[in-house]
């Protein structure tokens, strides 16, 4: 078994790497590629070919969620609504066409699998890196669109895989920094984290990617990516699911903080993973440790020969299949990249949640001026325009930072406008309470969150549910910009 045949690693820049090419024409199963890979749509169908050309079965995706998690937009915010988005709407239809157009752009490109759909319930407000990238709080809504999506990318000849196994909603740490938890019982997990994913696999979901959660009432010693109880025994023995099991990325805390990236490798593969995502910014000699380590786990029979080599066959054959959808893909006219027939700004703006207080101030055609709670984007949706302010030509008054004076900010907005303040997840950061407090003490002020609201704290009048480019349209339709 070529330990080489289950490495998926990442790389910076907009070509390809000498190590990375050398790596593929011996056998590396493929790689995963990130905004830093992407210059324009033309640039990543030359670097798809390049990879194709070392190996013309690698498996090459992508994370592009079609929402606040995009690399094909990472530079001027998605034109997509989002997951949360699309659960409030209930439009499995609409749902499908989005997967579609996903899978279209992707397939153009040369990029054959998206790290995608989000199948998780996100069950908690407090949760710092699921919230608006699922499709809901409800296990129904998030089964049917979770299926939805995994039909529309599927349907054109681009993978889906669907995550993170055995489900990260519940969750309230990010599991690239930490080790999160899920203490919940058996039946708990059951009937709420599982359906979506059942749902996937009978949509016919390619693979599907693992959690570095630990689940202590599945397996009270490992996290999922690692768990033979939780992947040999519960995802492939009761659930029944036959693709290809990725690991979510093994350089994140939650995998590798306490034991290396190699060690890692060695536990995902004995846990059952066939696919292992090494991380972003990867080097030859990293892999080729991490292949060594691999290949020594393999003869000291620490990973089982057999259960190796039936995983790089799954990858080999994802592989191929991959290779046919591309040279089967019938010539087609030009791509209207971004555009999903139904899918508007006005029908986006009909998911948000309005109170009757931002009603009220909004019928008053009162001058706008627009805040920005401007904080760390999570690790997941990284540095990207977002919101109203990923709109060309839209201008704050002001925006607030941690290092801001609450005051400075209730200074800067004139007198007789209505100060709407634009946050995500606002009940998660501290700056908004204060300058939320400030405003509100000279101002008339509406509060909007484009993250996953907390409706108990007061800070989301209007909640948008996500905080993609087009989301960004929606409001300021709404707050008739």
């Amino acid at each position: 078994m070529n330990p080489l045949a289950v490495l998926m690693p990442g790389f910076e820049g907009s070509t390809l790497p000498e190590w990375v090419d050398t790596l593929l024409r011996e056998g590396l199963a493929g790689v995963c590629l990130f905004a830093t890979n992407i210059e324009s749509p033309e640039q990543l169908r030359e670097l798809t070919s390049a990879i194709y050309a070392g190996n013309p079965h690698a498996v090459v995706t992508i994370d592009e969620e079609g929402g606040d998690v995009t690399r094909l937009y990472q530079s001027s915010g998605s034109p997509f609504p989002g997951n949360a988005i699309l659960g409030r709407l209930d439009d499995e239809s609409l749902t499908a066409a989005v997967g579609e157009q996903v899978g279209r752009e992707l397939g153009a490109v040369g990029v054959g699998m998206t790290l995608a759909p989000d199948a998780d319930v996100n069950s908690t407000a407090l949760n710092p890196i699921i919230g608006t990238r699922s499709f809901g709080a409800d296990v129904g809504v998030v089964a049917r669109h979770t299926a939805a999506w995994v039909r529309g990318v599927e349907s054109t000849g681009v993978a889906s895989c669907a995550k993170h196994f055995p489900g990260h909603g519940s969750t309230v740490l990010d599991s690239h920094l930490a080790a999160p938890r899920i203490d919940v019982d058996a039946q708990t997990l059951e009937a709420r984290e599982l359906p979506p994913f059942v749902a996937a696999i009978a949509a016919g979901t390619q693979a599907i990617m693992t959690a570095h959660i630990v689940v202590p009432a599945l397996d009270p010693e490992f996290p999922a990516t690692f768990s033979r109880p939780i992947l040999r025994d519960l995802l492939r023995g009761r659930m029944g699911f036959t693709g290809v099991v990725v690991s979510d990325a093994l350089d994140m805390a939650g995998a590798s903080a306490s034991r290396g990236i190699p060690a890692a490798a060695v536990a995902a593969l004995h846990g059952g993973c066939d696919l292992l995502c090494i991380g972003t910014a990867n080097t030859g000699e990293q892999l080729r440790a991490i292949a060594a380590a691999v290949e020594d786990a393999v003869n000291a029979g620490e990973v089982d020969e057999a259960e190796a080599s039936a995983a790089a066959g799954r990858v080999a054959t994802l592989g191929e299949r991959m290779a046919h959808a591309r040279s089967a893909a019938p010539e087609s006219g030009p791509l209207k990249r971004g555009v999903v027939p139904g899918v508007t700004a006005a029908v986006v703006a009909s998911a948000f949640e309005v109170s009757p207080h931002a009603k009220v101030f909004l019928g008053q055609n009162t001058p706008i001026s627009l805040i920005r709670l401007e904080t760390a984007p999570s690790a997941a949706v990284g540095a990207s325009p977002w919101g109203p302010f990923a709109v060309p030509g839209v201008e704050v008054i002001v925006t607030a930072t941690p290092k801001t004076d609450p005051q400075d900010i209730a200074d800067a907005v004139p007198v007789r406008s209505l100060a709407v303040v634009v946050g995500r997840d606002n009940h998660r950061h501290a700056v908004a309470r204060p300058v939320v407090d400030a405003l509100k003490a000279r101002h008339d002020v509406v509060v909007v969150d484009m993250g996953w609201p907390d409706t108990e704290a007061g800070l989301a009048d209007i909640a948008t549910f996500g905080a993609s480019r087009l989301a960004g349209e929606a409001l300021l339709g709404l707050v008739g910009w």
